[in-house]
Parts: structure tokens; C-alpha cells; sequence
């Protein structure tokens, strides 16, 4: 049962609100006149919007791959859509995602297209998503859309799985080097500062410096945290906004030793998306606007806007994308051999697979690489601080002696 919420008139003019329970929508509607109200509204009740809700309503990628997955099985094994679905909503434990394939049965139960039904939960169902599933609909292949569909997002998270990882030991280093610091700077510094002051010695200034750092840390933690809490805050909004998306996407782009991981993500993730719209059916400026999207990339999006504009002009697909920089060539090569074999799905699941090898490589390269790179870095941020404690204590030690 799903729960409505309805806006009715009563016999006597007023207006009603409240909440219903039924299967369908319109079934909502005929327990409502039974009632003797006129329905004026009725929409199928939301959750709570709080931090707690959003949290526990989470959908992963696993919940859908499953549910794309167990679907297309019970399609190609013969049953109803309706049936299917309902089979799924039991099976799966996500209770958000259970009432959202309700509302779908119910949609669809009410002559809605599938699609058209997805289509009303946009956070959680995409537009490649959508796409395939218009397209299996029109072809009569909605088991097999389902399959790419899955097959598209298993690939897509195990290479955001993959970049990821690359991204967690900087961060754990960096981390470390951020608590053994503080540690010195609050536990050991000060205690340089005491000795200092028995042989009445003036400080040297890197030490006092140190010294000045720690009394900072021990005094005004909170005003750091604070700080840091507002930043974090600041940054988590700006990010959001356009110039926000713009400069994280460039910044992607540009940055050392990543970057070129970043624009191997993205080829990839263009060529597998386009590959499974095309081997749907799906036209090719239709699949052009849906990989914009796709690519989560503010600049790589406009580079494919660009040459969808070029394509509706005429003008071949590899040779749009060959004049755009961020593209890298073998995308417009294997293009190229696409259109001239009328094979273009498959040249591009090629390049996918091939830029999906070339993350794996580069990750590994990557790994390779920064280990060596961040331990120099964890022994000179250490070492420094440590020669600034030992360096003036050996100092007034020689001095003391020489005395």
C-alpha cells in the first residue's frame, strides 16, 4: 500500500487535507468520493526532508545495478512488467527505494510508460537510464536495455571505485603529517621554551616560531576548528554553485600527476556511455545531450556540446570531437574507423575498454609514484621540526660545557 497525501472538497464547499492509503493512485481517488469528497489533489506522500532521512533513504549504485538486474531476468523469463516490478519491490531491503518501485507499479498500473514512470524520480534514475529504457520500450528489448544498463553502471563504479582509491592514501598522509605536527608542535616545543628560560638564553627564531605555533594549537583550538568547520561549509556550498562546478572541473583537468587520470575517466566514461545509447537505438544528438550529463565535467560537456553542434551541421562526429583538446585523439580515431565500418557502438566500446585498461595503469603509476614523493615530504615537514627542538638544545648543551 502507498501512502497519498489529497486536497478534496467536502459536500458543504470546504476544503479537506489528508493522507490515504491505497494501491493506485486513481484507486486513491475512488476511496475519496466513496467518502463523499471531490478530490481536487493527490500525490503520493513524500519523506521527511531532515539530515536522518536523507541519510537512511540513501540509494547506492549496487541497489540499482540489483534492481536493473533481477528486472531483466524476470522479463526475459516471461513475466509482466507490473508482476516483475512488484517481485523486485519484495527482494529489495532498501526501504526508501521499495516505496519509489511502489510508485512506479502504481504509475505504470495507471497507463503511464515505463520510462515516463522513471522519469518522476530524477535523483534517483538518470538520463542514460531513462534513454535505454525508451529505447528497450520502443524496440520491444526491454531485458536487454535493463543488462546494458546494468553492465554501464557496474563499469562507471569500479572506475570512480578505482580513482578513488588513488585519492585515500594522499589523504591518509597527509593526515598523519597533520597529527604527528600538532603532536610536536603542543607536546614537545614547549618544553624547549622552559629550558631556554632556565639558561635565561634567548630563543632562535625558528624555534620561537614553534613555540609561538604550539601556544596558538593549545590556546585557540577551538577558533581553528571553527575556522576550518566555516571553510569546509563555505566550500561544500560554493561547489555547488556554477563557478563553484566550473573550477573544481578545471582544476580536475589541470592538476599535476591526477589530471591526466581525470581526462582518462572521462573519455571512458563518454565512450561506454555512448557505446550502450547507441547499441540501443538511441539517435546520435540524442546520445550526444545525454553524455553531456554523463560525463559529470562542466568543460568536457561543453567540448561535447560543441561538436553536437557541428554533427547537426553535418559535419562527421570524430572530426567535431578532433578539434576539441580535451578530447584525446584515439576517441576521434576509433570514431573515425566507426563511421566508415558502420560500427560506431563498438569502436566506442573499444576506446571505453581501452581508457578503462589505461586508469588501471595509471593508478598504479600513480601509487608508484606518490609513496616515495609523500614520505619525502613526511620526512622533511618532521625532520625540520625536529631539527628546530635538538638543533638549540645541542646549542646550549656545547655552550653549558664550554662554561
Amino acid at each position: 500500500m502507498i501512502t497519498f497525501q489529497y486536497t478534496a472538497k467536502k459536500q458543504d464547499g470546504t476544503i479537506a487535507k489528508g493522507l490515504v492509503e491505497a494501491e493506485t493512485e486513481s484507486a486513491a481517488g475512488k476511496l475519496l468520493i466513496a467518502q463523499g469528497l471531490a478530490p481536487l489533489h493527490i500525490s503520493i506522500k513524500e519523506e521527511g526532508s531532515s539530515l536522518l532521512a536523507r541519510l537512511t533513504s540513501r540509494i547506492s549504485t549496487k541497489d540499482k545495478i540489483l534492481f536493473s538486474r533481477q528486472l531483466s531476468t524476470l522479463i526475459n523469463a516471461g513475466l509482466p512488467l507490473t508482476q516483475s516490478l512488484r517481485t523486485v519491490s519484495e527482494q529489495t531491503n532498501n526501504k526508501h527505494f521499495t516505496m519509489i518501485i511502489n510508485q512506479i507499479i502504481a504509475s505504470v498500473e495507471g497507463g503511464v510508460a515505463f520510462s515516463e514512470s522513471l522519469a518522476k524520480h530524477p535523483d534517483v534514475f538518470n538520463d542514460v537510464y531513462i534513454a535505454l529504457i525508451s529505447a528497450g520500450e520502443t524496440s520491444g528489448t526491454l531485458d536487454k536495455a535493463l543488462e546494458r544498463i546494468a553492465n554501464q553502471q557496474e563499469k562507471d563504479a569500479d572506475m570512480i571505485s578505482k580513482v578513488r582509491g588513488a585519492l585515500v592514501y594522499p589523504a591518509i598522509v597527509v593526515f598523519v603529517i597533520g597529527g604527528v605536527v600538532t603532536f610536536l608542535l603542543t607536546t614537545v616545543v614547549p618544553q624547549i621554551e622552559l629550558i631556554y628560560k632556565d639558561f635565561k638564553k634567548d630563543l632562535p627564531f625558528m624555534t620561537a616560531i614553534l613555540i609561538w605555533c604550539g601556544k596558538f594549537l593549545i590556546n585557540y583550538w577551538w577558533l581553528i576548528l571553527i575556522v576550518l568547520a566555516a571553510v569546509v561549509l563555505f566550500m561544500s556550498k560554493w561547489l555547488k554553485t556554477a563557478s563553484g562546478k566550473s573550477f573544481a572541473d578545471e582544476f580536475k583537468l589541470r592538476v599535476p600527476l591526477f589530471g591526466d587520470l581525470f581526462k582518462k575517466l572521462y573519455m571512458a566514461r563518454f565512450c561506454r556511455t555512448g557505446q550502450t545509447l547507441m547499441a540501443s537505438g538511441v539517435p546520435m544528438l540524442e546520445m550526444l545531450r545525454i553524455t553531456q550529463k554523463a560525463v559529470d565535467n562542466i568543460h568536457v560537456a561543453k567540448a561535447i556540446e560543441r561538436a553536437s553542434i557541428k554533427v547537426k551541421g553535418g559535419k562527421p562526429l570524430s572530426a567535431a570531437l578532433k578539434a576539441e583538446p580535451l578530447f584525446l585523439p584515439l576517441v576521434s580515431q576509433m570514431l573515425k574507423v566507426g563511421e566508415q565500418s558502420g560500427a560506431m557502438d563498438q569502436m566506442m566500446d573499444k576506446a571505453a575498454t581501452y581508457y578503462e585498461n589505461e586508469i588501471d595503469n595509471k593508478i598504479k603509476a600513480i601509487s608508484t609514484t606518490i609513496e616515495p614523493v609523500l614520505m619525502i615530504v613526511l620526512a622533511i615537514v618532521v625532520g625540520g621540526i625536529v631539527l628546530s627542538i635538538l638543533v638549540p638544545v645541542y646549542g646550549l648543551a656545547s655552550e653549558n660545557i664550554a662554561q
